[in-house]
């Protein structure tokens, strides 16, 4: 398994179906966000495992330079080109994978048509979630292997609402899937999404989840998941698209988080952080070579 780190689990489930109707998309992550930090490679040296996989948008980084800030960051080594294990992080209270969460156990990985690379799109409304555009290129390579390209895997990635919302879950998009895809790898290792800028809400850093299945097939349930983690957009990109209609809050929001003070990142991110190019007007292009071991 690649590099897991233990994190501080998101409370027990203490939300009924209605609480999910209430916006719970803006809250759930905060209540994690007011325990203590956990060092999670200190205490992963000590022996204990971690769970979960997390993604957001934070400082610029160059992907698997092991320059992240925090406490175990300097354990993070190798290239963009051959970076280390990403970590694992936990999946969060909305991943709809099949899995118990927010008191649910939706699993949007059955429905038909999951599979694409346009996530902007609801399948069932045919609704749309508004956003500035952005690509998302992922790069899945063997960090056991010299960092060979992995072909024929899975990835289901999801996020937020520019309103911080999450599809499926929050009471605004509870009738919405948008935002939620699979793609399978191919023999390059690369997966490609269209979907939208992520928000960011109250308490954590705006970031993208994502899972690694070993084949399409399995793409399933997240029982059959080999890894999940998150991405942190650079916090430049997010600050140009946060200035623009749609994400007035975000901007708010932004300025009263930190990638030091984030219950995901702060320990490290390096090997979580995609480059980015692209501007608010054409959109953004967000790449990053995934290390697993494998």
């Amino acid at each position: 398994m690649s590099n897991p780190r233990t994190v501080t689990p998101y409370p027990a489930d203490d939300h009924d179906h209605h609480d999910d109707l209430n916006n719970l998309g803006l809250t759930a992550d905060v209540n994690m966000m007011t325990r203590p930090v956990v060092d999670r490679r200190r205490v992963l040296a000590l022996g204990l495992l971690g769970i979960g996989v997390l993604v957001g948008c934070g400082t610029a980084a160059i992907p698997g330079a092991g320059t992240g800030t925090g406490s175990g960051s300097g354990t993070e080594t190798g290239t963009a080109e051959c970076p280390a294990a990403i970590p694992t992080e936990t999946a969060g209270p909305y991943p709809a994978d099949g899995s118990a969460a927010s008191g649910q156990s939706l699993n949007v990985l059955t429905r038909s048509g999951i599979v694409r690379s346009d996530l902007r799109t609801s399948l069932g409304t045919g609704n749309t979630a508004p956003g500035i555009p952005l690509t998302l290129i992922l790069k899945l390579v063997n960090v056991s292997a010299s960092c060979a390209p992995l072909s024929g895997y899975a990835v289901y990635l999801w996020h937020c609402t520019r309103d911080g919302n999450y599809s499926m879950y929050s009471a605004s998009t509870i009738g919405e899937d948008y935002l939620r895809g699979v793609q399978a790898s191919g023999a390059d290792g690369t997966v490609t999404f269209t979907t939208i800028v992520p928000g960011c809400y109250a308490g954590r850093w705006p970031h993208i989840h994502f899972e690694v299945y070993p084949a399409l097939a399995s793409a399933t349930s997240a029982s059959n998941k080999i890894q999940t983690s998150q991405l942190a957009l650079p916090e430049a990109t997010c600050r140009e698209v946060y200035a623009t209609g749609g994400y007035a809050s975000s901007l708010s929001n932004l300025n009263s988080i930190s990638l030091a003070r984030d219950n995901i990142f702060s320990d490290g991110y390096s090997t979580q952080m995609p480059s980015v190019t692209g501007n608010t007007s054409a959109g953004y292009t967000a790449t990053l070579t995934v290390g697993l071991a494998r």
